[in-house]
């Protein structure tokens, strides 16, 4: 083996003698291959060492490692989990990160430039410790309420997770680090996760999940695709040819390569299928990717093409990222310019869902607060699984969940960033009381001896589980409710996953909804409670008013398929997961559709200032144009976001988002705004072609989904592509 700096000499050393063109250079180096050396970059490891492998000593502990090939100046790729900051890995490394905020706290920001920013820092940290791939740019919608994984996601809308998700990738690979956007595709419940069958009809799915991934694959133009664990319309994702041959790599016309999810390679077809990459080997029954797949080569021609275009993508996307130019160099992280742009983050990512009376900010009045629950003593929760991230030191707070080899990503861990310490700091003259709620009595007792109860509530989710229904765990609904009865003054700060049902909301004072967010989630919390930030933050879902609201009220499989990180299920299992019941009409479409009233919509959001909106008008063309004006209208600094809704088409009422953008406004000021319209929203799906139907669109500039104002006519003219 050669290190990291051998890696670099040969790489300089050849760059004079090879064509600067990514495409070229990757067909150039790829002739000189031996037959060995072809099967090197298509399979790798997962480089942790309690998996049975050896793992190579110039390799940092992380997700994976796949060998490079010193004497042509190709390095090896040194793989880490993810989008929210350089993985904990069980802190194997013995070392921290910065822990952003969950991927919904980033979508409640409705901020690309702000995601880019979050994106290369992440990429910065990942260099310094030694890694040019970030298994980054989780996309998946939001269909299922449940899924586990949703915290990693952006959110419900194809276009607006679409747009932040390609800022994320833009950010990360402008630090010649490589990125990924999973799980391609449907990925959206972790229940049976490596044998459940998404069916969805393909007219739907290439409006909905196909598009989010084709909008971050135009604007972000990532390294590399991993494919998901589950089946659609029964076939494995990763072995799909729909999904890789035809529509990502013919129609999309994607140049990078795709990898596999850790485990979720079951063929050697699965290279004719599209794969080009076989992840974490050791997680599969065999290494298909390795002598077996050489041999094919040697005497198939199908395989034979499909090697040489293996190693090309994969090359290309080293070449055009630049990851053999400017290659990782360990050195201590920028540890305050990190928290800084976390904190950023989840100043603009908490979303102010009720406050009665002004309750917030608070006032210097209150002379004695109680603070409630939530480990809030401590720090802020964040999700669970391969996504999690932790600073030096590791988590201040952790809770087992599991057994087993596993163990380590699942559980349940609180960033050190304690919200009871930010408050104390915030408000010195107060008397600030802390209980933890285990005991209800002991919450209330406090909250009626105080001018203001403060209650954390937490919903901790996790990659490989589900949860079972929406409500708060261990009891958090019932202590809400009890201490909200004997203090008016009630204001719940909410650090979960996903949608959760409320309950006791009409009974509270206010509600702050902070998601995990992140390394100083804490410090921001505080600042928004006390009004030094103004809540600008956008809801990216819906929440439902009940789980009856939902396209599945009982979540698939939940009778069935035993609870398993895994997910492999029984020999034989099967489980299919009907898409179809809401089709391309996720989130807020589906709410829309029923004529269904959610407890909080879709792009819902207050503030503690007051906006004016519009008027609007469209500007017709190929790509139509939105221009409207937004005033505040009150006393404080905000932040808004103008939502552009398509509300009706020649074919009848519909509700899409077709446009925003995030607007920063001085007391008094007035801007107009101008955002092109994706032609792609405004059309259908059909026969294999995007379809605009000459006639009239209708638009309506919106405070969320449920809140529109007077819709604008334009005619435009139809085609097709």
């Amino acid at each position: 083996m050669v290190g990291l700096t051998g890696i670099t000499t040969l790489a300089r050393a050849q760059s004079s003698d090879v064509p600067a063109d990514p495409d070229t250079r990757a067909a150039s180096t790829e002739r000189q291959m031996s037959d060995d050396e072809r099967v090197r970059l298509t399979h790798g490891i997962m480089a942790v060492p309690y998996l049975g492998s050896k793992i190579p000593a110039e390799a940092p502990f992380g997700a994976g490692y796949v060998e490079g090939i010193p004497r042509l100046g190709i390095p090896a790729l040194t793989e880490t989990d993810a989008g929210l900051g350089v993985g904990y890995v069980g802190g194997l490394r013995k070392d921290g990160a910065t822990a952003l905020p969950s991927g919904l706290a980033m979508g409640a920001t409705w901020d690309p430039d702000l995601i880019r920013a979050g994106g290369a820092m992440v990429a910065a940290e990942a260099h310094a410790k030694g890694f040019n791939v970030v298994l980054a740019g989780g996309i998946n919608l939001v269909r299922e309420p449940r899924n586990g994984r949703n915290f990693e996601y952006l959110g419900e809308d194809p276009l607006h997770t679409g747009i932040l998700a390609g800022a994320a990738v833009s950010g990360i690979q402008s630090r010649h680090v490589i990125s990924t956007l999973k799980h391609f595709a449907i990925n959206s419940m972790e229940t049976g996760r490596q044998f459940h069958n998404a069916v969805i009809d393909d007219a739907a799915l290439r409006m909905s999940d196909l598009l989010a991934f084709e909008i971050a694959i135009e604007r972000g133009n990532p390294g590399a695709i991993m494919c998901a664990y589950n089946r659609v319309g029964g076939q494995s994702a990763c072995g799909n040819d729909y999904l890789l041959n035809q529509v990502l790599k013919r129609d999309w016309g994607f140049k990078g390569f795709v990898m596999s999810d850790w485990g979720a390679v079951h063929g050697l077809d699965y290279a004719l299928s599209g794969l080009d990459q076989q992840s974490g080997a050791q997680l599969d029954d065999k290494l298909y990717f390795g002598g077996a797949l050489s041999t094919a080569a040697q005497n198939d021609p199908r395989y034979r093409a499909r090697l040489a275009d293996m190693n090309r993508r994969i090359l290309r996307s080293m070449f055009a990222i630049g990851v053999d130019r400017d290659p990782p160099t360990r050195a201590p992280i920028d540890v305050a310019a990190g928290a800084q742009v976390a904190q950023d983050i989840a100043e603009r990512s908490i979303v102010l869902l009720r406050n009665r009376g002004g309750a917030l900010p608070l006032a210097a009045s209150a002379r004695r607060i109680a603070v409630i629950g939530g480990h809030a003593d401590s720090g802020v929760l964040s999700g669970g699984g391969s996504s999690q991230t932790q600073g030096e030191g590791g988590p201040i707070v952790t809770i087992p969940t599991a057994a087993g080899p596993f163990a380590a990503v699942l559980t349940q861990s609180y960033q050190a960033s304690s919200p009871l310490r930010a408050i104390r700091a915030r408000s010195p003259d107060a008397e600030v009381i802390y209980r933890n709620g285990r005991y209800i009595a002991d919450a209330v007792t406090a909250a009626k001896h105080s001018d203001v109860a403060i209650i954390f509530a937490t919903q901790w989710m996790s990659e490989g589980l589900d949860a079972p229904d929406l409500s708060l765990p261990e009891g958090q609904d019932a202590l809400i409710a009890a201490v909200a009865a004997a203090n008016p003054n009630t204001i719940v700060v909410l650090e979960n996953g996903s949608q959760v049902l409320m309950p006791w909301l009409d009974k509270t004072a206010a509600v702050v909804e902070a998601w995990y967010p992140g390394a100083r989630g804490g410090e921001a919390i505080a600042r928004v409670l006390f009004g030094d930030v103004n809540p600008s933050g956008r809801l990216p879902v819906t929440f439902p008013a009940s789980i009856a609201q939902l396209p599945r009220p009982e979540l698939p499989g939940s009778a069935t398929v035993e609870p398993s990180f895994i997910g492999k299920g029984k020999p034989g299992q099967t489980l299919d997961v009907d898409y179809n019941i809401e089709g391309a009409d996720v989130g807020y479409r589906w709410f829309a559709r029923q004529r269904a009233t959610p407890l909080f919509g879709f792009g819902f959001g207050l503030s503690y200032t007051s906006f004016d909106h519009g008027p609007m008008s469209i500007l017709p063309g190929r790509q139509p144009t939105a221009r409207f004006a937004i005033q505040n209208s009150g006393k404080r600094a905000g932040a808004d976001v103008g939502q552009v809704y398509l509300v009706g088409t020649p074919a009848g009422a519909t509700l899409r988002l077709a446009g925003f953008q995030r607007v920063d406004l001085k007391p008094g000021e007035r801007r107009t705004l101008e955002v092109t319209l994706d032609p792609r929203i405004l059309a259908t799906w059909r026969n294999g072609r995007w379809q605009i139907l000459a006639g009239s669109y209708r638009f309506a500039l919106g405070r969320s989904a449920t809140t529109l104002g007077s819709p604008v006519t334009v005619k435009l003219q139809g085609r097709e592509w």
